[in-house]
């Protein structure tokens, strides 16, 4: 054998004991020595092969992350924080198949990412980003030895893991570091991957545990337990604790294990993830906007901590309600300095019993939010929050809704800059840079009200406010110039009808035009499957009022122009809303649906009354009976191939 191709073979090996098993056969020394005896040997033949370790150091600095978009969207997972929701996860699934079988695993908190292998090597890793699109972090990856970088497959794959940096190595980075100490290890995981220099990135130790197969080109896993075996066999670093559950009192128990056991291990966790292993049962709940319907993170309950409430604030949103804001005595919780906590509503505060000067209980809820839990104790100092009649921004009234409270001006201003700051953010016309602090701005000095006023906005109107820049403004009136032509669902999100999220956008933009969706009656909207009665009557309530149609018009007249995300050309599946069941033997399901859309027809989640086709797999489920019983056409895969114009 090559003594070159003989040392990678040796060091890799090695290194597959020591980063992965935990268990080196050699002491470091001699991974040293033969090492640099590659090193040497690649410095002379000129060559370095894909699997080489030398591969893994920090190289040069990058000038900034490329885009990278993923082969099969990353869907993230819903979440349960309650026995409850957790219970009715399984109803869900035992609807489907009573006899599922799950998994459980360590929820990690860390930073996702993807790696991609093509012809049995490592060719690129990237970030989780939106699930469709995210940055590529290859050079930091590289970095990283949890994983190989030649496999014995040899099909296209994206793996999925976590980057995670362990409790200890975070302690010694600390010590290392006084001064630059890192707060908590997953913003230091997350900042490792995401630096631009990957020689830094080197220097924190981060590690990626993987946990999932994304994409597989040929002969995919089907289940949870085979994606496990997969990646232990190509040599892919994972968490021992794994469990397969015959019952939901088992998921329970392996959940109060990791409860139990998630102190004392060196990993940063924050739940467990369940999973219905069946290949039929995931075929048939497929997928929602978000995530999996088949799969659920328990969250465990956050750290919490007392503090004294200094005095309470009330902030207004796009739709008026009024929500109480604690400002507290700072306190760490989970890594962070809280000092800001939420009441959710008037009725809320009232409910916990929190008053001025009083010491509560705060929770980071899902290691995120800060919410005050309860009053623990009242001094004598101890002042109750008075119940707002007029709105602290506009002097108002302020109506009572059940718990909530709302201004009742359309006008106030706090909640026209929420209206704007929606209509600017990323899923509705994602005008890049418009910050809030950009439109509390512009509607304080320039008299921005309306979404319109921003299309009439100039390079003067920018003159003499701080901070802007003549290259900073360029950016904003070019991002505001591309955000005229904006697909037809997200326009119909970003302009705030009362109850539209963006699923039910979508939905709408079916009909393939805003006045199309403004003429639609009670009853059309009604059947739609996202809209329940509260919904309809906002839409229409939405449509018949003269201001907002003014809004509109003006929209319009200025350049904006809602579309309908093309299909190309006429293509096989032309006008079909087409719906995937079951599982298909020669691509992954977003792979079909993606076909599908590129020859011109749709694809859909669920069968509805809309539903011209339906393609069943093997084990279709729920959806193929369904589209039986309303009379759908329904094809095999043969028949689909042939549509596509891959069969034979």
């Amino acid at each position: 054998m090559n003594r070159q191709r003989e040392l990678v073979d040796i060091l890799n090996k090695w290194a597959y004991e020591y980063y992965v098993l935990d268990d080196p056969s050699v002491p470091d020394r001699e991974y040293d020595r033969l090492y640099d005896e590659l090193r040497e040997l690649e410095r002379e033949s000129g060559e370095v092969y894909p699997d080489s370790p030398t591969r893994r150091v920090g190289g040069e600095p990058v000038k900034g992350f490329e885009r990278h978009t993923h082969i099969a969207r990353l869907y993230s997972l819903d979440k349960a924080v309650s026995s409850d929701e957790l219970s009715a996860f399984f109803t869900r699934v035992y609807k489907v198949d009573p006899q599922t079988q799950f998994t459980v695993e360590y929820k990690y908190d860390g930073l996702t990412v993807c790696l991609t292998y093509e012809n049995g090597v490592f060719v690129r890793a990237a970030t989780r980003g939106n699930g469709v699109e995210g940055e590529d972090v290859t050079a930091q990856a590289l970095t990283v030895r949890s994983f190989p970088l030649k496999i014995s497959y040899t099909g296209t794959l994206e793996v999925r893991g976590e980057a995670i940096m362990r409790l200890s190595v975070l302690e010694k980075y600390n010590a290392a570091h006084p001064g630059e100490e890192l707060k908590n290890a997953r913003n230091a995981a997350a900042g490792a991957i995401r630096n631009l220099d990957p020689a830094e990135t080197a220097k924190r130790n981060v590690e990626i545990l993987f946990y999932d197969v994304n994409y597989m080109s040929e002969a995919p896993v089907k289940t949870q337990v085979e994606a496990m075996e997969f990646l232990k066999r190509e040599g892919f670093k994972t968490y021992p604790f794994f469990r397969v559950c015959k019952s939901a009192e088992e998921v329970q128990e392996a959940i109060d294990e990791i409860e139990a056991e998630r102190k004392k291990i060196d990993v940063l966790t924050d739940g467990a993830v369940v999973k219905a292993n069946g290949e039929r049962v995931r075929a048939a709940m497929g997928y929602t906007d978000k995530f999996p319907r088949w799969a659920i993170a328990y969250k465990f309950e956050a750290e919490e901590a007392e503090s004294t409430v200094k005095n309470v604030l009330w902030q207004v949103g796009r739709t008026g309600k009024l929500t109480p804001l604690a400002e507290i005595e700072p306190v760490d919780l989970a890594g962070a300095t809280v000092r800001r906590a939420t009441l959710n509503n008037f009725g809320d505060l009232t409910r916990k019993d929190v008053k001025v000067g009083s010491r509560v209980l705060v929770r980071r809820s899902n290691e995120v939010i800060p919410e005050i839990l309860a009053a623990v104790e009242h001094t004598e100092g101890s002042v109750p929050v008075q119940k707002p009649t007029t709105c602290p921004f506009c002097g108002a009234p302020v109506e009572e809704v059940g718990a909530n409270l709302f201004c009742t001006n359309e006008a106030c201003p706090p909640r026209v800059v929420q209206k704007l700051t929606h209509y600017c953010s990323k899923n509705a016309a994602d005008v890049e840079g418009m910050s809030e602090a950009t439109l509390t701005l512009l509607y304080e000095r320039r008299g921005v009200r309306n979404f319109s006023d921003l299309y009439t906005l100039t390079a003067q109107s920018f003159e003499g406010l701080e901070g802007f820049k003549e290259k900073k403004i360029s950016n904003l009136l070019s991002a505001i110039e591309a955000s005229k032509q904006i697909p037809l669902d997200r326009f119909l999100y970003a302009i705030g009808i009362g109850q539209i999220g963006r699923v039910a956008a979508r939905d709408l933009a079916e009909f393939g035009s805003v006045e199309a969706v403004a003429n639609l009656s009670y009853e059309q909207l009604i059947a739609l499957e996202d809209v329940g009665e509260a919904t309809a009557n906002s839409i229409l309530s939405y449509f018949a009022d003269e201001k907002n149609q003014a809004e509109l018009a003006r929209l319009f007249s200025l350049g904006v122009k809602p579309f309908v995300k093309e299909k190309r050309g006429e293509g096989a599946f032309a006008g079909e809303v087409v719906v995937l069941t079951g599982s298909l033997q020669s691509m992954s399901r977003p792979e079909a649906q993606k076909k599908i859309e590129e020859l011109g027809g749709t694809a859909a989640t669920s069968v509805t009354s809309k539903t011209t086709l339906v393609v069943a797999g093997e084990k279709a489920g729920s959806k193929l009976e369904k589209a039986q019983k309303a009379g759908v056409r329904i094809i095999g895969e043969e028949e689909f191939l042939l549509l596509l114009g891959e069969g034979e």
